[in-house]
């Protein structure tokens, strides 16, 4: 079960959201296929692939690349572009085995209730040497990410999330033995004003999981701030990668 229901309200506000400009995800381009080394007539696994954002950016990016997509949720499946979008989890994924070139996991991690089951499972279906791409938020590890600032008390939820070395070792465990991480910047929003404008709470799994009163005191500090503000949000995420 994941953290939060993704319903059709969830969903809504993701795909309002967060889809984060091509401009703003060079780095992200560059990290995979540095990692990947994509070639036509691979096959890449995006599982939870949400509203098909990131499936959509790897056809474009990397010519021939063949991108399946996977993702638990109805309602996020209703609203994805890219098509086709498979029903399906971390751990029973309608794949057949060594099916796949790699795997990619954007922001999906902490909702995967069972790691070991889903890094077996990846095993199963990922050929030997290929790539597990992890682009997450981990434990104890908030500082570069802007969302935070705002939203201190969003930091305990955060930090119920798996960690770098829960995640590597259940990984390895399954037969991924090597494993590395390096923050990827990003631009996430044209200035503060912006980010404050279209902040949706539904769309932010911490934000969920915090108080009304917490909510609206970030709320109010981000609005603050973004009077002040100029130039572009910049954060950066980790990408764990495992093969």
């Amino acid at each position: 079960m994941a953290r939060i229901a993704y319903d059709d309200t969830d969903a809504a506000a993701f795909a309002a959201t967060r889809h984060l400009a091509d401009d703003g995800l060079t780095a992200w381009r560059e990290a995979v296929a540095r990692h990947l080394d994509p070639r036509p007539g691979m096959r890449l696994l995006d599982l939870g692939a949400g509203t098909g954002r990131w499936a959509d950016a790897f056809t474009t990016w990397f010519p021939g690349l063949h991108v399946v997509a996977v993702e638990p949720s109805p309602a996020m499946r209703a609203r994805a572009a890219f098509r086709p979008l498979l029903g399906g989890d971390a751990a029973g994924l309608p794949l057949g085995d060594g099916s796949v070139d790699g795997a990619w996991l954007s922001t999906v991690i902490h909702h995967v209730p069972d790691l070991v089951a889903a890094a077996r499972e990846l095993r199963r279906v990922v050929r030997p040497g290929g790539p597990v791409l992890i682009r997450s938020a981990f434990a104890g590890r908030h500082r570069a990410i802007t969302l935070f600032r705002y939203f201190p008390e969003a930091v305990r939820v955060l930090d119920t999330y798996p960690g770098v070395a829960e995640v590597g070792s259940a990984f390895a465990g399954a037969g991924f033995p090597a494993a590395s991480v390096e923050p990827v910047p990003q631009v996430t929003a044209t200035s503060l004003r912006e980010a404050a404008v279209t902040l949706r709470r539904e769309a932010h799994t911490p934000l969920q999981l915090i108080t009304d009163d917490e909510y609206a005191a970030g709320v109010a500090r981000l609005r603050e701030a973004a009077r002040a503000g100029t130039g572009p949000v910049v954060d950066a995420l980790d990408l764990l990668v495992v093969r």
